[in-house]
């Protein structure tokens, strides 16, 4: 178990223990307000809405708290971060419970409707407010005291490198980052090969911070700038939480947790579905493709995907079983490689069907930039180093460069396509994928795949 699953792991089994007792006590306070007959007991282990709320409601809360956000990024959370996803969340929460659970009851009760909810707020988030907080501040006192939790190394020299690494030192927040050190600009680009760094914090003068840069893509370490440095990559801030030194992380996607959750919950559903809808397609391509020319049905080959971590993507075959004895080669318009079956294929993207089943083991997703073999991929990044943050969002069935430029048959035209990859991950959003998802089945009705 990683440290950020661990931690992950107790903010989600505090929220429920607490969230657990603070709907029991509820309970409580509805019996001694109500008319009940029955004894407490009997109230509380008897009575049906009783008893599966006691399970159901902290399920539901920690599952709203997922959605929101709160546990993916768990390194830099803020005692502010806490209360104030503990505040909004246990708000909606409250609401859900009352109008699902509570305005029906048939248990009378002399509580007026506001009271109500403010009793039931007050029990679902104080209590899970105090637990997240000492957890919160449990962590930090251990990353001090074990000199941080992620290890970062200073790239640059002359002062303003050494008052970040000061600053990173002594500040309140120090123990979120272990400094291991200062490394001069010039010997940067090796950073990718040592084992004891997690990310680097770029400060050097701007002058000389652009090639700087590129090479540090190239790691795919994490990257981090001061704010006087952000105008050579974009206009749009994402500030990460580090109290003392502003630092701007450049290699995360301009994407909102609760996005981010509603998106993966998006693709575990279409996906599911679409495996179970299209399982007649399935069988009537599988037949087609094995009648068609000899060797098996799916194809699989390994891509560079999600934080560069390498997946075997699925497809039906469309070439010959001998398409590279040669080594790796692009596709073109009249690749006598294709099959017949197979143009079929390509032209409707029916080919890329099985993906499905990548979307849903988290692989891929429904929408993203088109995931590429390891030795395109570093050919591509030779010659444009900001290729790696493509690796920042999972991979997709279907992209925005897909839908506006097609299959790429070369390098420069892999290239070309990549500009609208950069673009969907810094506009990412979820009227974004839909809007992608509309063209891509406009593409396939029609027949504009090749």
């Amino acid at each position: 178990m990683t440290l950020k699953t661990g931690i992950r792991l107790s903010y989600a089994v505090c929220d429920y223990l607490t969230i657990a007792v603070g709907w029991l006590v509820f309970n409580i306070i509805r019996y001694y307000t109500g008319t009940i007959t029955d004894s407490l007991g009997t109230f509380l282990w008897h009575y049906p809405q009783v008893v599966t709320g006691q399970a159901l409601i902290p399920l539901m809360m920690v599952v709203l708290y997922w959605v929101s956000g709160f546990y993916n990024e768990v390194l830099f959370k803020s005692r502010l971060d806490d209360i104030n996803n503990t505040l909004v969340v246990s708000a909606a929460g409250t609401l859900i419970i009352y109008f699902v659970v509570l305005v029906n009851d048939s248990i009378p009760e002399r509580m007026r409707v506001y009271e109500t909810l403010a009793v039931l707020m007050g029990l679902l988030s104080v209590p899970t407010m105090m637990a997240r907080l000492i957890i919160t501040y449990a962590r930090r006192r251990h990353g001090r005291r074990s000199g941080g939790f992620v290890r970062a190394a200073v790239v640059g020299s002359g002062a303003e490198a050494r008052r970040v690494e000061r600053e990173l030192q002594r500040s309140a927040d120090a123990g979120l980052f272990a400094v291991k050190g200062a490394v001069e600009p010039a010997d940067a680009a090796r950073l990718g090969e040592r084992g004891d760094i997690d990310a680097v914090i770029v400060a050097t003068p701007a002058k000389c911070s652009a090639d700087l840069l590129a090479s540090l893509y190239r790691t795919g370490l994490q990257i981090y700038i001061t704010p006087d440095l952000y105008s050579l990559i974009t206009a749009r801030p994402r500030m990460s939480k580090v109290v003392g030194e502003p630092l701007i992380n450049i290699t995360n996607a301009n994407l909102p947790p609760s996005t981010q959750n509603f998106k993966r919950a998006g693709d575990i559903i279409c996906s599911a579905a679409a495996i179970v809808a299209l399982l007649p397609v399935y069988a009537a391509v599988a037949l087609a493709v094995k009648l068609d020319s000899p060797g098996p049905v799916l194809y699989r080959q390994e891509r560079v995907g999600y934080h560069r971590r390498r997946f075997r993507i699925i497809k039906f075959r469309t070439m010959h079983t001998d398409a590279e004895q040669t080594g790796p080669a692009l596709s073109t318009p009249a690749d006598p490689r294709v099959t017949r079956v197979g143009r079929m294929l390509r032209k409707y993207r029916l080919d890329e069907l099985p993906q499905f089943w990548n979307v849903l083991c988290g692989q891929m997703s429904l929408v993203g930039p088109r995931p590429e073999r390891e030795y395109y991929a570093e050919r591509i990044r030779e010659r444009v180093p900001y290729y790696s943050l493509i690796h920042q969002v999972r991979p997709g069935i279907t992209s925005w460069g897909m839908v506006k430029y097609g299959y790429a048959s070369s390098v420069d035209e892999m290239i070309e396509r990549l500009r609208y990859d950069l673009l969907y991950i810094e506009n990412v959003s979820l009227g974004l994928d839909i809007k992608i998802l509309f063209h891509t089945v406009s593409t396939v009705l029609t027949g504009r795949g090749v």
